[in-house]
């Protein structure tokens, strides 16, 4: 168990369920990642010291703050937490240096100043020390906030949604500032985040969380290529999801086939189900290959289908396409492709193209009935 990580073990049943044990390192940033109501705000409360489970053990380098065997429970003001809220927080009547000097109480009074100015700096804020909250854009607030959460000297930082209430523009900048910012923080963070985009943009790891229980924690492209399971693949929104049935395993060509829907695809070998078992599965578009249009198809062998684009829309440099496969049962898949493909291969509502599924994209999961199998 290492000193300088923060260790969080939390479980309750009411009046909010919670089952979450995980660990956040040093220098790592961990995203909380669910639905509103998915606890995730809840934990970090608890972390802060603001909400007490009725069982919890958190460790944060090496101190203890929680333990409820022995009824141990450090107030907020005895726990070393930056903490930054999604509305900042800030002290109105206080100018950005007053507010940050504010949350410098382990340094002498003649001190806090040079302190409160250096972390100006840090959050490229310096030269705006004078004015107050209400004459700074969102985006300096929230580095004001930045600033005064790191003042308290932390060992961990809390960001609870900090980005939601800038427009995006600003909120990329701000992306960009705290990655910078991370490289010289030798602390755990942990942030709290609904947006999907976001926790790939900063993330180490991610921990998936649903009614207050962590499905699946890893690096945020493994959750979403090897879901562990439909409800896993759905909270990180893919949108290729089905069931099948498993019909043989060739280990000689390490590939499992699947009967779906009366076709049968080749998937990389997964022997952990079993024949004739009932499985989820799922593709994320990256693994759909597009056949060039105006030559033969048959080269590409690989889980070839046939449809029609019955959705197109263009965005940020993508073609985003709804392709439906089979008109008898209407069955649909996604498709993603940079929009230079798109327009050098004249694909259009309604134009019938062909795809292939690569094998080693089709991801099986344990068989859960879904409201959808499109």
């Amino acid at each position: 168990m290492s000193d300088s990580a923060i260790h969080i073990s939390l479980q309750q049943e009411h009046p909010i369920p919670l089952a979450v044990e995980m660990t956040c390192q040093a220098g790592e940033l961990l995203a909380l990642v669910g639905p509103s109501g998915s606890g995730k705000s809840t934990i970090l409360r608890a972390i802060a010291g603001l909400y007490q489970p009725q069982n919890g053990h958190i460790i944060c380098q090496g101190e203890v703050w929680q333990n409820s065997a022995s009824q141990l429970f450090l107030a907020t003001h005895q726990r070393h937490v930056g903490l930054v809220f999604q509305s900042y927080a800030l002290f109105p009547h206080m100018t950005v240096l007053e507010n940050i000097q504010q949350a410098i109480t382990h340094l002498a009074k003649q001190q806090r100043k040079d302190e409160a100015l250096q972390l100006l700096k840090k959050v490229h804020l310096d030269g705006l020390e004078q004015r107050y909250p209400r004459n700074l854009s969102g985006g300096q607030q929230q580095r004001v906030a930045v600033a005064r959460a790191l003042a308290r000297q932390p060992k961990v930082l809390l960001l609870d949604e900090p980005f939601s209430a800038v427009d995006q523009v600003t909120r990329r900048k701000l992306y960009r500032e705290l990655l910078s910012l991370r490289e010289s923080l030798a602390m755990p963070m942990i942030l709290v985040t609904h947006d999907l985009e976001e926790s790939n943009l900063l993330a180490d790891r991610i921990a998936l969380l649903h009614k207050g229980e962590i499905l699946q924690i890893g690096t945020p492209g493994f959750v979403a290529a090897h879901p562990q399971t439909a409800m896993v693949a759905r909270l990180m929104d893919q949108q290729n999801l089905f069931t099948a049935e498993v019909m043989a395993h060739d280990s000689h060509r390490q590939k499992t086939l699947l009967r779906w829907h009366g076709m049968i695809l080749e998937a990389t070998y997964q022997a952990q189900f079993q024949i004739n078992e009932q499985v989820c599965w799922m593709i994320q578009p990256a693994n759909i290959l597009l056949h060039r249009r105006g030559r033969p198809s048959n080269g590409d062998r690989e889980n070839p289908l046939q449809g029609q684009i019955i959705e197109y829309m263009e965005s940020s440099g993508l073609a985003n396409m709804l392709i439906r496969i089979d008109k008898e049962l209407k069955i649909n898949i996604t498709l993603n492709v940079p929009l230079h493909v798109a327009k050098r291969n004249n694909l259009g509502l309604h134009e019938n193209i062909g795809i292939s599924l690569l094998s080693e994209g089709i991801h099986l999961m344990p068989y859960q009935a879904l409201r959808r199998d499109i």
